[in-house]
């Protein structure tokens, strides 16, 4: 009957993208709430979800054959349910393995 989880997802997502780009993450041209962080190469995406499953982030990486070699990302599904609380936790440790793996500064 409301907009209110709508809403939410997109607040959601546009600071979750946003912060993102300020911590110097390539987040691609995705206009829906599945964020790509471009990584390049399959081997640094498969690390970089490994590594952030292990602080207690699920982000899949996608390599070639499902997207085209040297494209390499991973998906982040940003959904309402979300609290600021969830995305300040996941940012800090996404800007956490990505200076541990050379990916931003």
């Amino acid at each position: 009957e409301t907009t209110e989880l709508v809403d939410r997802l997109w607040s959601n997502t546009e600071i979750f993208k946003n912060e993102m780009k300020n911590l110097g993450f390539d987040t691609g041209e995705s206009v829906t709430p599945i964020t790509p962080v471009m990584l390049g190469e399959a081997q640094l995406a498969q690390e970089f979800s490994r590594e952030l499953f292990e602080e207690g982030v699920f982000a899949m990486a996608w390599g070639f054959p499902t997207v085209p070699q040297g494209k390499a990302r991973i998906r982040v599904m940003i959904s309402a349910a979300h609290s600021k609380t969830d995305l300040e936790k996941s940012l800090e440790i996404f800007a956490k393995v990505g200076k541990r793996l050379g990916v931003i500064t």
